[in-house]
């Protein structure tokens, strides 16, 4: 079969930088790490696992990074990555052959699956206490057992991603699809959880001010569970782009912010949330006495961290689910505010008003009961073999007026 496959090659990585900054295309030629390449048919690690003719897979923003190598060599991540691997961890597709010990799942069964590599599909037994407690992101084994080093499906190079025809993975990582619910419904189930488990790390008060910082995939998912769980919630949005702003506002944003310049967006949030605007000697101005409660940045650019840093209310929570290179930026109002800042890494179980439930099953019966519509957010649709058309989309918001781009292997299910 053929698959998207990204290699950890020096020259290759080298060169692709140095051309890349001519224009965005040539990261994606002969000469990348990543090539479009036969590689063989995925095979069941063990006997509770099963084989997916994958449907659907979605594009994510991390993805779209490590194509144009938007990333640092010191990462710390990279101590859990393995090499040669099949890109793609947010995908569904229809189960076509089960091991013999597999217990739960069937042959002909649509499925999304959870990317995690933790305890189970490693094979290891007992489960770690994050695995045991169904926080399978936060495993401690992501390199032991008897898979290479590799967090989840994407970046593992015995275990093959989305981008391609076919996927082998444990039973344990397979979440039927119910009837009713489409393929293409199903493939929003990974980022919507990630931005379900960044709103219930600090869920907002009754009547408080949130503040979604960035509105791509992630940002206006966010607003769509904000405005789905906590309706009271006065949300502000920051969007870059206009097709960007029509989308929250769609999705229930009280107030749109401007990106740029940081100084009208602190203006603007002063006028809503009140307080003292303080001017510093120099640089941006910030409140005090009034501000946001809880921010949810999906950029994570020092600018942002900062920003959202100089409008935080006292004792305000800043929720990250987006990371950029790091970079100096004023922190001062991190200590003076007493504010915090929380890290929130994908998904697990999640408990939704009282029902503790995986957060694929949570999204599953929102879409099925009609809660919830994000469709709208898919704006693209290319076959494999268009992948360089798939991420160019991506890379170019403003002129493509992409937002979630999709790649279809086939006619999809309904």
């Amino acid at each position: 079969m053929r698959a998207l496959v990204f290699s950890k090659d020096m020259p290759r990585i080298v060169t692709s930088r140095i051309l890349g900054t001519f224009h965005d295309s040539l990261f994606m030629r002969p000469y990348s790490p990543l090539t479009f390449e036969e590689v063989p048919d995925p095979k069941l690690m063990s006997d509770d696992w099963v084989k997916i003719r994958t449907t659907v897979t979605g594009v994510c923003g991390s993805d779209v990074k490590q194509v144009f190598l938007n990333g640092q060599m010191d990462n710390p991540l990279t101590a859990v990555i393995s090499f040669p691997h099949v890109l793609g961890h947010e995908a569904t597709g229809v189960i076509t052959e089960v091991g013999p010990k597999v217990k739960n799942r069937k042959v002909g069964e649509r499925v999304v699956v959870n990317p995690w590599l933790s305890c189970a599909p490693r094979g290891i037994s007992p489960n770690c206490d994050p695995c045991e407690s169904g926080q399978y992101q936060l495993c401690s084994n992501f390199n032991l057992g008897s898979l290479s080093a590799g967090i989840h499906l994407g970046n593992n190079k015995d275990v093959g991603g989305g981008y391609a025809p076919l996927m082998a993975v444990h039973e344990s990582m397979c979440f039927p699809i119910p009837d009713g619910v489409t393929d293409e419904e199903a493939v929003l189930a990974d980022p919507f959880a990630v931005s379900l488990h960044a709103v219930l790390k600090r869920p907002p008060a009754p009547g408080s001010t949130a503040l979604v910082y960035g509105c791509g995939t992630l940002g206006l998912l966010t607003i769509l569970v904000l405005k789905t769980l906590y309706p009271k919630t006065k949300v502000l949005a920051v969007a870059r782009f206009p097709h960007q702003k029509e989308l929250a506002l769609k999705l229930g944003a009280d107030h749109l912010l401007t990106h740029s310049p940081e100084l009208a967006l602190i203006e603007e949030v002063h006028k809503i949330t009140g307080g003292q605007l303080m001017q510093p000697w120099q640089g941006l101005p910030w409140i005090h006495g009034g501000g946001v409660d809880v921010t949810y940045d999906s950029v994570g650019y020092p600018k942002t961290i900062e920003t959202a840093l100089r409008v935080a209310a006292a004792r305000g929570s800043i929720v990250m689910t987006g990371v950029e290179a790091s970079k100096r930026f004023e922190w001062t109002p991190l200590y003076f505010k007493e504010a915090e800042f929380v890290g929130s890494n994908a998904f697990g179980i999640e408990d939704v008003n009282g029902v503790k439930a995986h957060a694929f099953e949570h999204y599953m019966k929102m879409v099925l009961d009609k809660t919830i519509d994000p469709t709208p957010l898919i704006t693209h649709r290319f076959p494999l073999e268009q992948y360089r058309d798939a991420f160019l989309v991506c890379r170019r918001q403003g002129t493509s007026k992409g937002v979630k781009v999709i790649i279809t292997h086939q006619e999809q299910n309904s």
